[in-house]
C-alpha cells in the first residue's frame, strides 16, 4: 500500500488537495439581506443590490451574491419590445398639379460647440419646390403656422400635407389651423 505522501508526489498534487473537503456555504445572511432590499425596492437588479449591500458594509463577493440571488429567483426579466402591427404598403399619391400636397418635414443637426438646431422644410411634392425652409434652436407649433401661413400669403394651401409620425405635429393649434 502507497502513502498518500508517495502517492500525491507521483500523480504531481499537493497532499491538501485529497484532504479538501467542501464546506456548504452559510448563505442565510445573504438571503436575509437580499430578501430585504427586494422587498423595499422591488425593481432593482442585482448590481443594484450588490452596491447596495456594499454602502452597508456587507463586503461580498459578487459572484457568490449572484449565485444567491438567483437560487432565490430574483432575477428581473428583460420586457421585450412591443411590436407595432405591419402597416399595409400603399403608393404614395402622385399629384397632377403643383399646391395640391405639400410635405413637411423636420431636420436637425449639431453645432461645432455642441449645440443643437432644427430645421423645418416645406416642400410642394408636384415639383419638389422648396416652399419655406425655417431654422433655430426651437421650432414650436405656432412657428409651424406662422410658416404655413406666411406661405398662404404667397399661394394657396395644398389638399394634403403629408407630414412624418413624429411628436412635432401633435399640437391642436396646428390641426385647427390645417382642419380651419
Amino acid at each position: 500500500m502507497m502513502s498518500q505522501r508517495k502517492a500525491s508526489h507521483i500523480v504531481r498534487i499537493p497532499r491538501s488537495t485529497a484532504r479538501y473537503t467542501k464546506r456548504p456555504a452559510d448563505d442565510s445572511m445573504l438571503i436575509a439581506a437580499l430578501t430585504e432590499l427586494t422587498q423595499k425596492h422591488p425593481a432593482i437588479g442585482f448590481w443594484q443590490c450588490h452596491h447596495r449591500l456594499r454602502m452597508k458594509g456587507v463586503l461580498i463577493n459578487h459572484k457568490r451574491l449572484y449565485r444567491v440571488y438567483t437560487s432565490m429567483h430574483l432575477n428581473i426579466r428583460r420586457r421585450a419590445k412591443k411590436r407595432l402591427p405591419a402597416r399595409v404598403k400603399q403608393a404614395l399619391f402622385r399629384p397632377a398639379t403643383p399646391d395640391q400636397v405639400y410635405s413637411i418635414d423636420f431636420m436637425h443637426d449639431t453645432l461645432w460647440d455642441g449645440r443643437t438646431y432644427r430645421l423645418l422644410n416645406v416642400i410642394d411634392d408636384y415639383n419638389r419646390e422648396v416652399l419655406a425652409i425655417e431654422v433655430d434652436t426651437s421650432l414650436p407649433a405656432l412657428r409651424v403656422i406662422r410658416v404655413l401661413e406666411r406661405i398662404k400669403s404667397v399661394r394657396p394651401l395644398p389638399k394634403m400635407i403629408r407630414v412624418d409620425n413624429g411628436p412635432e405635429f401633435v399640437s391642436h393649434k396646428l390641426r385647427s389651423m390645417v382642419q380651419g
